[in-house]
């Protein structure tokens, strides 16, 4: 009895590696050959597909997708994405077919353009607050700032400095990024996975949400429709305002490559302007694609602020509707600045 019962035992395991290594076999019958130059491509060119047939299998079809969406054999990226973007092909043969992908990097086709600014105004700001992020409505400033047990969310007299509103996060929570949408004020936590929502006027939690695949809250904004949260990565995760469920993500690339740290978030005319973590510049970014359009130098602006030792890098930048300008500031900065942009 026993004998018999581990003869099928070891008969039903080998048919199982068989059938494995048969499955593990086909999967290298074919792969897919692009035009890509070691993997990049622009944004401005056809994606050109063929199959490497392997083992000379009649193939009856393909069909092709990227990221899901089928595509031609001959198709023009210049309405896609940047960044790392997965190709499937599944090809149909002897009444059977195979799955085979790879991936392919877009990038920008063009240069980023180089601004500089002018400074309209300087105003006082808190020198203690570690800025994570600011934005105006009504010509008021809200402003969110980080640190263990010393974040805030506040409602602050620009011209003046005076905080008109203030809440202190509980110990736990360190204040990342904030974004004001229908009258609530979404802000973001650092590493704790949890952003809050406030009524605008009364700073009353309204709610808090959890994060999805983007692990870490660092910057928000919206364009009235949707609004878009930076995790410190190239991606600029697209999240539904009702739901607050991240629906999408753009990568952040140039001509050359992708650019990550990306921090806090203003959304300006039509496009995404970001301060990048440890770096004293903004990218102006195509929220449709990801391309960075434009950078701004703001390295100048450090010091012209007090220098003093818990003094840190640029961070904060919001766009005025009243005065129709931009201000930026800094981590522990005891200015705020209006400026104006110009190209170099």
């Amino acid at each position: 009895m026993y004998p018999n019962k581990y003869l099928t035992i070891l008969f039903l395991m080998i048919i199982l590696i068989s059938c494995g290594s048969n499955s593990g076999n086909k999967k290298n019958d074919f792969s897919i050959i692009t035009n890509s130059e070691k993997g990049n491509i622009g944004v401005d060119e056809t994606l050109k597909l063929s199959i490497e047939n392997k083992k000379n299998h009649p193939i009856d079809s393909v069909l092709y997708t990227l990221n899901g969406q089928k595509i031609s054999n001959n198709y023009s990226l210049i309405n896609s994405k940047l960044g790392k973007q997965t190709i499937e092909a599944i090809v149909y043969f002897n009444n059977e077919k195979q799955i085979v992908t790879t991936n392919i990097t877009i990038l920008n086709n063009e240069i980023p353009k180089v601004y500089t600014y002018n400074i309209i105004n300087e105003y006082p700001h808190d020198i203690t607050s570690y800025t994570q992020g600011i934005e105006f409505l009504n010509d008021t400033l809200y402003e969110s700032t980080g640190q263990y047990n010393e974040s805030k969310l506040r409602k602050v007299n620009y011209k003046t400095g005076e905080v008109i509103k203030n809440i202190d996060l509980a110990n736990e929570y360190f204040g990342e990024g904030l974004t004001i949408l229908n009258n609530k004020v979404y802000q973001l936590t650092w590493k704790e996975g949890t952003g809050f929502v406030y009524d605008v006027n009364t700073f009353e939690k309204l709610n808090s949400f959890k994060y999805g695949n983007s692990k870490e809250g660092w910057g928000l904004c919206n364009n009235d429709h949707t609004i878009y949260k930076s995790d410190g990565t190239e991606k600029i995760w697209l999240l539904n305002p009702e739901t607050l469920v991240e629906e999408d993500f753009i990568q952040v690339y140039t001509n050359k490559g992708k650019i990550v740290g990306i921090n806090e978030m203003e959304w300006i005319d039509g496009n995404i302007y970001a301060n990048r973590y440890q770096k004293d510049g903004v990218a102006i970014i195509n929220p449709k694609n990801g391309a960075v359009i434009g950078v701004i130098d703001f390295s100048p602006l450090k010091k012209r602020v007090t220098q003093h030792e818990g003094l840190d890098v640029l961070n904060g930048i919001a766009f005025n509707p009243t005065t129709k300008s931009i201000f930026v500031t800094g981590k522990r900065w005891d200015k705020l600045f209006e400026v104006e942009i110009v190209e170099k």
